[in-house]
């Protein structure tokens, strides 16, 4: 049986106030109160590198994403006048480390290490993937497999569930909230908690019955069944959470403003139609850049951090 958790602080009302607590590491300065780091203003400061390298959020196969956004990097060249670099990472914390480091300047972060990039790289999100209308998003799902005598949530009780890594949003930190404020539930105690690595990976383990359940993005299972990776018959879905915002996109803080904003330009001024991203976006409902601030658009995500006591620790 499948249900929908209608409101972002239903999730969270009984264990969290109306907005989490937010800062930066102290690299970083906030002054104008966006909760993300500021535009150094030392132009000792700025960088202005040659070659651009962007990296999108490694939820799948990174050959996959290499060709999807080729049509796209030839585009952003076109904006900068610069050479860009499709990086390729295999985990958030490779991510992460590769922008806080200075080696990434414009990335894709997904939705659950968004706060940390923020926190943490010095990263500044501006825009996400939306459909046509301007909706945009997509739902935490907790999946299992025909047969495996899982009917619902609460039969996950004495089982194995399969969450992605950590620093995801609908792979761990979602799932964990809902389960425990929803129906009491706690990994370790309730549930044996194993972890997959990607979404893929889980929607993969559930098909092949090497996992009994997982928690996914539903984004991730509508891209898989597009390319025939799965059949809808391999897969039950047992819950569906609200909508969460989906991958953010923006650029490291230190770029000097002038290549900041063209940047901006190139996500603004992207032509979907016919492109490779349109090709493989299309598949989860997605057909435009849309702007976003990190403040709004992310404070459900800040809240579902603080109810499962995440520390954006930098060190």
């Amino acid at each position: 049986m499948r249900r929908m958790l209608l409101a972002a602080t239903a999730l969270v009302a009984m264990t969290v106030p109306a907005l989490a607590d937010f800062t930066l590491d102290s690299r970083y300065t906030d002054a104008d109160g966006d909760l993300i780091a500021d535009i150094p203003s030392d132009p000792a400061d700025l960088v202005d590198p040659s070659v651009l390298i962007f990296a999108y959020t490694p939820v799948e196969d990174p050959a996959v994403y290499a060709e999807a956004w080729a049509d796209f990097l030839a585009h952003m060249e076109e904006v900068t006048g610069k050479k860009v670099q499709f990086f390729p990472v295999d985990s958030n914390a490779a991510q992460i480390e590769a922008m806080r480091a200075g080696r990434l300047h414009v990335a894709g972060f997904n939705t659950g290490s968004n706060p940390l990039a923020v926190a943490c790289a010095g990263f500044r999100p501006f825009t996400m993937m939306a459909a046509e209308d301007g909706s945009f998003g997509y739902e935490m799902e907790l999946i299992t497999y025909p047969g495996s005598g899982i009917a619902d949530v609460e039969d996950i009780k004495g089982k194995t569930l399969a969450f992605s890594s950590e620093t995801s949003n609908s792979g761990y930190k979602a799932p964990s909230a809902i389960l425990k404020s929803e129906y009491g539930m706690e990994a370790g105690t309730d549930f044996e908690a194993t972890f997959s690595g990607k979404h893929d990976n889980t929607i993969l383990g559930v098909a092949n019955k090497d996992y009994p359940a997982g928690a996914i993005a539903n984004s991730v299972r509508k891209r898989m069944l597009a390319r025939d990776v799965i059949s809808d018959d391999q897969i039950e879905i047992i819950y569906t959470s609200q909508t969460f915002p989906t991958t953010g996109y923006g650029v490291a803080h230190n770029l000097t403003p002038e290549l900041q904003d063209k940047i901006k330009e190139a996500f603004a001024s992207f032509e979907w139609e016919g492109s490779s991203l349109e090709e493989e976006f299309s598949k989860s409902g997605e057909a435009q850049f849309i702007p976003i601030t990190f403040k709004d658009n992310w404070a459900v995500i800040r809240q579902i951090d603080e109810a499962n006591g995440v520390s954006y620790d930098c060190q």
